[in-house]
């Protein structure tokens, strides 16, 4: 049952060819707030957790220094310090909703990544001409 469509973002040239990536919006909130808040993310087969700039903890009341465990992760981009929250966030994606541990970013200037642990893994994701298909 398909429970959400989304069609992928063009975000530039290179030199390679046109860039388009397969950003989404759901809904996150947490136990610390009453209301659901839209969030734009990148669906990220590549990422293991889902992962959120510092701005989405400040709007979900969640303080990292506080209830956080801070861990070290590397990527591409090389070393970086993530707040890990593991009580989780939830989510709404269409109809389906689900808590997923997340790690937030003490920075805003990289998006919010859907990663594979506790979500993704639940669901048949595809990929298809320039179109994401999430279903259960």
């Amino acid at each position: 049952m398909k429970i959400i469509s989304s069609r992928f973002s063009f975000r530039g040239k290179a030199f390679l060819g046109e860039i388009y990536r397969p950003y989404m919006q759901i809904l996150i909130t947490s136990d610390k707030i009453d209301e659901w808040i839209p969030i734009e993310l990148v669906v990220d087969t590549g990422a293991d957790y889902s992962l959120f700039p510092k701005r989405s903890a400040e709007l979900l009341g969640i303080e990292l220094e506080k209830e956080c465990f801070l861990e070290n992760t590397y990527g591409v981009g090389g070393k970086e310090a993530i707040y890990l929250y593991k009580k989780g966030v939830k989510i709404k994606i269409g109809s389906f909703e689900t808590r997923i541990p997340v790690g937030f970013l003490n920075r805003n200037d990289i998006p919010a990544l859907l990663g594979r642990l506790q979500c993704l893994e639940l669901l048949i994701l595809i990929m298809k001409s320039r179109t994401t298909i999430l279903e259960i």
